[in-house]
């Protein structure tokens, strides 16, 4: 697998989630899945505010190919999201894992990220596919 910073955590639906030193987690998609949506052209984020579960569909991402949702990995209340993505929705192909991050949770229960892919194991589960 080409990109997967082991860093982060990974949900097997594709999404990333860094925990930053803020205790806030940043949720993003991977390289392997922008790369196989082809060119992203429209991100739909959660509301701010917006009280997510881990697993709940939290938006959508549109590329030339297809839609997908977007689900949350760990639970918590979305205190941000990036508006970069509303007019330069492509820069979730440039830079997944940077630029192109799309919401931030103050998480209800950080051990939830335990629950969560390595990047090894991610990278193997998308091997598997």
């Amino acid at each position: 697998m080409s990109n997967t910073p082991s860093e982060l955590k990974y949900a097997s639906s594709h999404e990333w989630a860094r925990l930053e030193d803020d205790g806030t987690v940043t949720v993003g998609i991977t390289h392997h899945a922008q790369e196989a949506l082809g060119d992203v052209v429209f991100v739909e984020n959660p509301e701010l505010g917006a009280n997510l579960a881990a697993g709940d569909e939290a938006g959508v991402v549109e590329s030339v190919k297809a839609a997908s949702d977007i689900y949350a990995p760990v639970a918590g209340e979305v205190i941000a999201v990036n508006e970069v993505l509303e007019e330069e929705p492509e820069t979730v192909n440039s830079d997944p894992y940077h630029d192109g991050w799309f919401y931030k949770l103050k998480p209800s229960d950080i051990s939830e990220l335990e629950n969560l892919l390595s990047a090894e194991d991610y990278s193997a589960s998308c091997e598997e596919e």
